[in-house]
């Protein structure tokens, strides 16, 4: 795990240098509009996650943008007026949080750290997690969602976005190319894949059990949910969503 770890966080870093989608922080004209109450936060690829998922003001609320670092959902909310702890592996995404914080003003706290282990934080800390498509980069999502659960207050929300486990079956390469070949059997891990690119970052599928039901192990009732796609970006895009958020409440029992 520790490699693992150690691994996607230099991938994450050479990726801003790189200025791919995902390190691209927002605006300062985003930020205004945010600050007058005109604003919205993705968890996935191209949908933006409903307002209604969120309390009408976010004005106060302690708020963990989980794995979420890159200057997007974290400077955001922060402008609606948040409270905003944001937590990365990657150093160089954390820098685009904090460059938007100070280029806009903005108060939001960073933490290097990775998304399976918190003990930074107390229990019952945080009235709202968001946290985007990122779980793929681990091996086990179990813990994650038990720290969602430990960290968050109760009847707390979780809004988090992941992949449908049926992306990995197919051969990326070939994909890329119109082509969609079924190659692996699922879990895919790019340990055991010997054409997984080792200057990319190793990914991993999960089962919807491990993602739906693992959520509602760890205290959480599903509330929300939708599909999404790389809004045809991809050949996949063509034939299947393969992307998912979830909205979960915590629930203490």
């Amino acid at each position: 795990m520790k490699k693992v770890i150690e691994h996607n966080s230099k991938i994450w870093d050479r990726k801003v240098e790189e200025s791919v989608t995902y390190t691209r922080a927002v605006s300062s004209e985003v930020i205004e509009k945010s600050r007058r109450g005109d604003w919205q936060i993705g968890v996935t690829a191209d949908k933006q996650v409903p307002r209604s998922w969120f309390p009408e003001s976010v004005e106060g609320l302690k708020v963990l943008c989980l794995a979420s670092g890159g200057g997007q959902q974290g400077p955001i909310l922060a402008a609606a007026g948040a409270e905003v702890t944001v937590v990365d592996i990657s150093v160089k995404q954390l820098e685009q949080d904090q460059a938007v914080a100070v280029r806009d003003n903005l108060k939001i706290h960073t933490v290097q750290a990775e998304m399976t282990n918190l003990p930074m934080f107390e229990d019952k800390s945080f009235d709202l997690i968001v946290h985007p498509v990122s779980n793929v980069f681990i091996e086990d999502v179990h813990p994650v969602w038990k720290e969602c659960a430990r960290v968050l207050k109760d009847q707390g929300v979780l809004i988090s976005g992941f992949m449908n486990p049926a992306l990995y079956l197919f051969d990326e390469q070939k994909e890329d190319k119109g082509i969609l070949e079924v190659a692996y059997t699922l879990p895919y891990s790019s340990l055991d894949d010997e054409k997984a690119d080792p200057d990319e970052a190793l990914e991993f599928s999960h089962t919807l059990e491990d993602q739906l039901r693992g959520q509602m192990e760890a205290g959480f009732v599903l509330t929300g949910f939708y599909e999404d796609d790389f809004g045809g970006g991809r050949t996949i895009d063509r034939y299947m969503k393969s992307m998912m958020a979830t909205r979960a409440v915590k629930f203490s029992v």
